[in-house]
């Protein structure tokens, strides 16, 4: 469902993180969420072009090893790492059937990851290959769609971004249109809102405990840029969640 998309997007993926939702709440709160990887290891599992990859490794990770099922998401990646040497790896591949890596990870972390899992067999697929790649106490954290959002944020282009049902439904879940405000040209992506006990029940039964899901928070420098009163709507009915485990 997602590689076409995403193919198509290339570079211009980078984009979505200026748009206020993701400058203000998406990026520090998942960052605030992730903590001190100094030292640590990070498998970056959808990893797109490499953004969180980058920071993770500017942020003292040893080791940052990033996948992405996209062949032009990696290439994007490999290119920003070409400009700008990091030491991070990319491969291109499939979560669901992700290989067994050289190694184990201290950190996985899955931003937009485990909801395009085409239906529960490959989201269990996806949970297990997670599990195993970490090291026994290992934490896996996750940004998605919230499980139970309404589609009912007032003024949510005002954050750059539109979310809209499609009218379809998938075994894990509704499926939504995602469309991020950027100029000249709109970028729309259709993927799965995987239902809250979905992603619960794919974590425990391969092995994550610790299941815990975390709200978004709106950053002081996004306060500072907009005002309190700016990001009302988006505080009272938050798009997006994010959800940490112990392997």
């Amino acid at each position: 469902m997602g590689v076409q998309q995403y193919d198509e997007i290339g570079e211009a993926f980078e984009g979505f993180k200026s748009l206020p939702l993701m400058r203000y709440g998406e990026v520090p709160s998942f960052l605030g969420l992730v903590g001190d990887v100094r030292g640590k290891s990070v498998l970056d599992l959808a990893c797109g072009t490499g953004f969180y990859s980058r920071e993770f490794k500017r942020r003292g990770a040893t080791d940052v090893f990033g996948v992405d099922i996209s062949v032009e998401m990696i290439a994007a990646a490999r290119d920003f790492e070409q400009r700008d040497p990091l030491g991070v790896r990319y491969e291109v591949g499939d979560v669901a059937e992700l290989r067994p890596l050289d190694r184990r990870f201290d950190i996985a972390v899955g931003v937009q990851c485990l909801n395009y899992a085409e239906d529960l067999a490959a989201m269990r697929r996806m949970c297990r290959n997670i599990h195993r790649s970490l090291v026994p106490g290992g934490e896996f954290f996750v940004l998605c769609q919230k499980p139970d959002y309404r589609f009912d944020c007032p003024s949510l282009d005002k954050y750059g971004f539109r979310c809209e049902p499609t009218g379809e439904e998938t075994e894990t879940g509704p499926r939504a249109r995602v469309t991020a405000l950027l100029q000249p040209q709109p970028i729309s992506i259709v993927a799965a809102v995987p239902r809250r006990e979905v992603y619960e029940e794919c974590l425990r039964t391969s092995g994550f405990s610790e299941v815990e899901w975390v709200p978004l928070q709106v950053s002081e420098a996004g306060i500072r840029e907009f005002g309190e009163d700016f990001w009302a709507d988006l505080r009272a009915k938050p798009p997006l969640e994010m959800l940490r485990c112990r392997a």
